[in-house]
């Protein structure tokens, strides 16, 4: 079968009310811990994403029971910390780093050798950042002499409990070193002077196992139990991100968003619209377990150009595709520094969102660790997403205030975050095919 593609008539809106799909950092967690917990989970507002069926997909060839509710609700039966057995094949985690990343810490306290691959995208992405911490816990990990995966993974004699210091922002290192530390003997520690997505935390606290969090550290004791529990997941902030720059920029618009996570270590999208000039409200704030929710209401906005502060960068890394379309629709020049990781995502998502943007028309400088954008009329054309989910959804949003017709190509892997976003961008009045 070849890709698909996107085709986007212009002069389309963003209005009226929409929910979206379950968290897909939350969901990848909420599976794992109610994995290796003791007892029965159920888990609603599952992402039924490629991505995250894969993760689910590699917990049930290693032994784990499944039972699909229906297409956002699971029942898992735990196994407990040591219930895993060996899987009959190579786990294969699509596309995702979270999956990957996390992964390897759970697995590097196994008793059994296991192997991690992944798409084409995954297996050029570094994994150098997570070998390094697990291999000072004591794992047996190896990987391409790039550090790429496959990641190999045997049993060691034991691990333990370090203190480690991120050197790069990471929820994703961070994770891993925690979920490995539940195998390690003593205490495992995880500093960091920049806050990241602390979905782990909470969910760890959600399955009732013993953990320290202070100001810029998290610690466990390894050797504890993890206690099934029931599981909401709210709406992934990260696809709403899309609707709500398509309603700031369309004309007249009025968006509302229901039941969205504003975990405050994700909301850097909202705090750096607003400092661009957006309308947007957040209403009937209350928790979904562990996790805060609300609904976002969006009108549309005259924005303005900004130099994004860099304390916001880390809360809203997987945003930026959607920010540089509000950046293009902005009055002025916006600047981002200090985001030299949109270089090792899906894609290189700097030089990506660069090079779509000059083919509408964008004036554009790259730099190593970001972009500058000066904001202007947006033109139609052929934008290769280079199988990035991200860049494929933020270059349709960009239809909206295009002359002519947008074609985005390689859009296969929308599927790995936001299933029906044709459909529910297509509701809320953008113009859009699939070919």
């Amino acid at each position: 079968m070849g890709s698909t593609h996107l085709y986007l008539e212009p002069n389309a809106s963003c209005s009226g009310t929409a929910e979206v799909p379950g968290d897909k950092s939350i969901s990848h967690r909420a599976v794992m811990l109610a994995s290796l917990a003791k007892g029965e989970s159920e888990v609603q507002g599952f992402l039924p994403s490629t991505d995250c069926e894969a993760t689910l997909a590699a917990f049930q060839d290693m032994n784990v029971q499944v039972e699909r509710i229906d297409d956002t609700s699971i029942r898992i039966q735990g196994v407990g910390l040591y219930g895993l057995r060996a899987p009959s094949n190579a786990l294969d985690m699509g596309n995702s780093g979270t999956a990957m990343r996390l992964m390897a810490g759970i697995l590097s306290g196994q008793n059994f050798t296991s192997t991690l691959i992944g798409d084409h995208s995954l297996l050029s992405r570094p994994m150098q950042r997570i070998q390094a911490p697990l291999k000072k816990m004591g794992a047996n990990i190896t990987s391409e002499q790039n550090y790429t995966p496959p990641l190999v993974i045997q049993p060691s004699n034991e691990l333990l409990g370090i203190n480690y210091a991120l050197s790069v922002p990471s929820a994703q290192v961070k994770s891993c070193v925690l979920l490995a530390g539940l195998y390690a003997h003593g205490e495992t520690c995880v500093e960091e002077d920049t806050s990241t997505r602390d979905h782990t935390e909470r969910m760890l606290q959600t399955f009732s196992y013993p953990i320290e969090v202070n100001d810029q550290s998290v610690c466990v004791e390894g050797g504890r139990e993890l206690l099934a529990s029931n599981i909401e997941i709210p709406g992934d902030i990260s696809s709403a991100a899309f609707l709500i720059v398509g309603a700031l920029i369309s004309d007249n618009s009025m968006l509302t968003i229901r039941k969205v996570g504003i975990n405050p270590t994700r909301d850097g999208i909202i705090q750096i619209l607003r400092l661009m000039g957006a309308d947007i409200q957040i209403t009937n704030k209350c928790n979904m377990g562990m996790e805060p929710i609300a609904d976002l209401v969006i009108k549309s906005s005259n924005l303005n150009g900004i130099d994004i502060p860099q304390s916001l960068i880390a809360n809203s890394i997987d945003e930026f595709p959607i920010i540089f379309i509000a950046a293009a629709c902005a009055q002025g020049v916006t600047t981002l520094n200090g985001a030299e990781e949109l270089r090792v995502k899906e894609s290189d998502r700097i030089a990506m969102m660069a090079a779509g943007l000059k083919v509408l028309g964008i004036s554009v400088d790259e730099k190593p660790d970001g972009l500058v954008v000066r904001g202007g009329k947006i033109q139609g054309g052929k934008i290769d997403s280079g199988g990035d989910h991200r860049i494929a959804m933020a270059f349709a949003m960009a239809s909206i205030k295009a002359s002519s017709v947008i074609t985005v190509l390689n859009t296969d892997n929308v599927m790995t975050s936001f299933p029906n976003f044709v459909a529910t961008v297509s509701e809320l009045g953008l113009k859009i095919s699939q070919l």
